[in-house]
């Protein structure tokens, strides 16, 4: 109808269209001040309910303008006055365009000729004055749907559907909305390869398709089939609207190195200012720096430009990330920057439907045009397009009592207590998705599908639709062997002999029966005797923690250090940080604060001022460094992180019990390190010298978080600081079952890298709580027992078993999600583990 209007009132009037309505009511809503939308105006969304409003009573008839305006009407009529103003010259408002097009109405003969209205089953009233006077001048014919509202309409009406057979209709009921649309692509596929219909017979439909748009975009590709978005493509499902989704996660919610990561992975090739910069210039930076400012991005730069001078041109990095890190304010100039082609179109026209703050819920909304012609493709459209146009087989999707039809609901502009919807709106979406209904099931000439959900996708109950009335349906499983399959993985699932045949769903069915077995298999971490893989891994040398790993959970230091396994990273700005993490930034605090006070004036010297100095120094350069080199909370509480880290460094560093004016304290003292290590400091003893477990192939390296040393006579205390809480038995405990390692490691470690044969103490010293210092009692028993415990450990992996220890099945092991989720898997297999690990199970209940 606005086009056959904007025919007769001239050749240089046009109807407005829906981009140029939200844009112009955006400028009319910047720039005025209405009584009643000012404190809402700039909420995410404003511009379109505005725009839906405004339609509303277009489409009614109302004259906003005139002396029909109520005063309840009076904001959005001094919308509509603005948005006239911002519109371009050829476009008109609805109701102007009718009284224009009725104005040149004795033009119609030789202008449009004779009028066939094709299937429209509602006309808007603003139309039908127009409609009634062309039919005074030309022949105008309605071939109408039995369900059109054709009462106001005094001429011609033919109904098509007299003449059709009635079509066959069946109802089905699927799992959920994915399984209505891989139910649809197995229905259509079938239609096509039996040459019952070609793709351009075959509509799928649903009153609302945002629920079922993401899953057949991803099947499609998939499925081979040409399929037509009708009413659009959602943007964000393509890489074109991931580029502006990415720069707009970025400028709304901060520099974050994984947000800037994934924007320059998507913008990269576009002819854009990062292509500027070196090819992998992100490798330089740290992944797990939380750099959520400017300045830690430029300090980070900075830092790996020192390192590597080659890195210069990182620097041209830094006049992009200063836009970008000034927020959604700087929208069109970022956009100027990495964006090109259809990502940069689309951010405009996300910018003209509404304040940059909310670009994300207008990107949301977005659709670019399909990729296929509508002509020879099966059509994925909503009812009320389909309903004008309706194809000979026709699916729909959604007939569930919440989705078909939909509730009208209350206008956000106009709600009921301010102007009963019955007033202006003449087409509720209840009543509208009714009449669709009703022409598609009419229209199709040959066969109708009615598909509905049992569940909703959060997986909540869902009912019938009333449409359906008294139409017995046929369940569907989502596990059945389809009649005709839609792409290869659907045809293996209905074909279990092929599907075996692949190797990799062979293994995967392997697996899964081998776990429902109480036996051992090759899938328990059951693999070959003497594997060069687990070779390697005992002969590389070893740390405290990957000892430790060895000889309480053997089937972790597997999947660790055999195979290479790693397990996912925290976010980027977690709230907090984790307990090891916490340990080491404590550690980091004892290390720089005790080098401050060495050689002079000492940290057995130094009073308790100074000391306090040197922490307070140390706890300055940890706060700016830690950012730049992995995850901290944000500022406020990375800074209450630090005050109370240092807290529990001056508990450490004020027990010096040292009393000897020969005695020398280190932190942090590394051993065992590669032939290239450079210390930078003065060390007790040559860091690089090898460190070996009496009588066993492992070797070790680390460093000792404190070395106490006394020339004359010669005697070591080694300390291992815990920032946790004391176990229970912390006072009998010798290595506790292969969990606590370091002290008699430590005690090892001066044993063999000190000259002569010093006396050593190895004790433990938990910082929280004002603990005693829990001193070793027999550290050659210690070291015998853990060499012991770590030939049997390597002489069960060199036979090619595995086990799990006990740590494996706990909450906080990070290589839990490695396990089996079952419950029952630990109980199938623990006689069989138990059978395996005899040789260490005495050992892992060890004091």
């Amino acid at each position: 109808m606005p086009q056959l209007a904007a025919r007769l009132a001239g050749g240089f009037s046009a109807p407005v269209t829906l981009e140029q309505l939200e844009h112009a009511i955006q400028r009319a809503l910047d720039e005025g001040n209405f009584a009643e939308l000012e404190s809402v105006r700039h909420l995410p969304g404003m511009t379109r309910a505005v725009s839906r409003s405004l339609r509303m009573v277009w489409d009614a008839g109302i004259r906003l303008d005139g002396k029909q305006t109520a005063a309840r009407l009076d904001d959005l009529a001094l919308i509509e006055q603005r948005v006239r103003h911002h519109l371009p010259g050829t476009a008109m408002l609805p109701h102007d365009l009718r009284i224009a097009a009725i104005a040149r109405i004795r033009f119609a003969p030789r202008l449009v000729g004779s009028v066939t209205i094709e299937r429209l089953s509602f006309i808007a009233p603003n139309w039908r004055p127009l409609i009634l006077a062309l039919a005074e001048h030309v022949p105008v014919e309605w071939r109408a749907p039995d369900c059109a509202e054709t009462h106001w309409f005094s001429g011609p009406i033919v109904r098509h559907e007299a003449d059709h057979c009635e079509p066959s209709t069946t109802a089905v009921s699927c799992a959920d909305p994915r399984h209505e649309v891989v139910e649809s692509l197995r229905w259509a596929r079938q239609l096509i390869t039996s040459g019952k219909a070609r793709p351009h017979e075959i509509a799928i439909a649903s009153a609302n398709t945002t629920a079922w748009d993401d899953h057949f975009y991803a099947a499609v590709t998939d499925s081979g089939l040409r399929l037509h978005f009708v009413h659009g493509i959602p943007a964000l499902a393509t890489r074109d609207g991931q580029r502006a989704a990415a720069l707009a996660d970025v400028l709304l919610h901060g520099l974050s190195q994984s947000r800037v990561r994934r924007l320059a992975s998507l913008c990269r090739g576009e002819g854009d200012a990062l292509d500027q910069l070196p090819r992998g210039w992100l490798s330089s930076i740290p992944r797990g720096a939380a750099l959520v400012r400017i300045e830690d991005w430029c300090r980070a730069i900075s830092t790996a430009v020192l390192d590597d001078e080659s890195s210069i041109g990182l620097r041209a990095a830094i006049p992009i990330l200063e836009v970008l890190g000034k927020g959604i304010a700087a929208a069109r100039e970022a956009a100027e920057l990495v964006l090109r082609g259809r990502s940069a179109q689309l951010w405009q026209t996300a910018l003209r439907t509404g304040p940059p703050e909310a670009i994300e819920f207008a990107l949301q909304s977005a659709r670019f045009p399909s990729e296929f012609d509508a002509a020879d493709s099966i059509a994925w459209t909503t009812a009320r397009i389909l309903a004008n146009a309706p194809r000979p087989y026709a699916r729909l999707l959604g007939l569930t009592n919440r989705a078909w039809p939909r509730r009208s609901g209350e206008d956000s502009i106009l709600p009921n207590h301010v102007l009963s919807s019955s007033e202006f709106d003449v087409d509720p979406t209840a009543r509208a998705d009714r009449r669709h209904f009703d022409a598609i099931v009419t229209g199709a000439a040959r066969e109708v599908v009615l598909s509905r959900s049992r569940r909703s996708a959060q997986g909540s109950r869902v009912g019938r639709s009333p449409l359906l009335r008294d139409r017995p349906e046929t369940p569907l499983s989502r596990a059945r062997i389809p009649e005709h399959a839609w792409n290869e993985a659907d045809r293996l699932m209905a074909r279990p002999a092929d599907a075996v045949k692949i190797a990799r769903i062979g293994s995967a069915n392997a697996c899964w029966t081998s776990w429902h077995e109480e036996r051992l298999t090759p899938y328990d971490a059951q693999f070959s005797a003497e594997h060069p893989a687990m070779r390697q891994a005992i002969e590389r040398v070893q740390s405290a923690t990957s000892l430790r790993l060895m000889l309480r959970d053997p089937m972790a230091f597997v999947w660790r250090y055999a195979l290479g396994w790693r397990t996912p990273q925290d976010r980027e700005q977690p709230l907090s940080i984790a307990p090891d993490a916490f340990g080491r930034l404590v550690h980091e605090l004892l290390r720089r604060a005790v080098d401050l006070l060495e050689p002079r004036p000492g940290y057995a010297r130094a009073s308790d001022q100074e000391i306090e100095t040197a922490l307070e120094q140390a706890a300055r350069v940890v706060r700016e460094a830690w950012p730049l080199e992995g995850p901290v909370p944000p500022s406020l509480l990375w800074r209450n992180t630090v005050d109370y880290a240092v807290s529990l460094a001056m508990i450490g560093l004020l027990r010096k019990e040292i009393a000897e004016a020969t005695t020398r304290s280190w932190t942090e003292v590394e051993f065992g390190q590669r032939d290239d290590f450079f210390a930078g400091r003065e060390l007790p003893w040559d860091a690089t010298l090898p460190v070996c477990m009496p009588n066993t192939p492992i070797r070790l390296r680390g460093t000792i978080d404190r070395l106490d040393l006394r020339t004359e006579p010669t005697a070591a205390r080694v300390t291992d600081y815990k920032t946790s809480e004391p176990p229970r038995n912390v006072q009998r405990m010798s290595i506790g079952g292969g969990s606590e390692l370091q002290r008699a490691l430590y005690g090892l470690v001066c044993r063999q890298l000190l000259p002569g044969e010093p006396q050593i103490v190895a004790r433990l010293l938990y910082l929280r709580g004002g603990q005693p210092a829990y001193k070793l009692r027999d550290l050659d028993g210690a070291i015998e027992q853990i060499a012991t415990f770590v030939n049997v450990v390597v002489s069960m992996l060199m036979r090619g078993t595995a086990v799990p220890g006990p740590d494996s099945f706990e909450r906080t092991n990070d290589l839990r999600l490695a396990l089996p989720a079952s419950p029952g898997y630990q109980r199938r297999k623990r006689p069989a583990f138990g059978k395996a690990s005899v040789g260490i199970a005495r050992l892992w209940s060890s004091e």
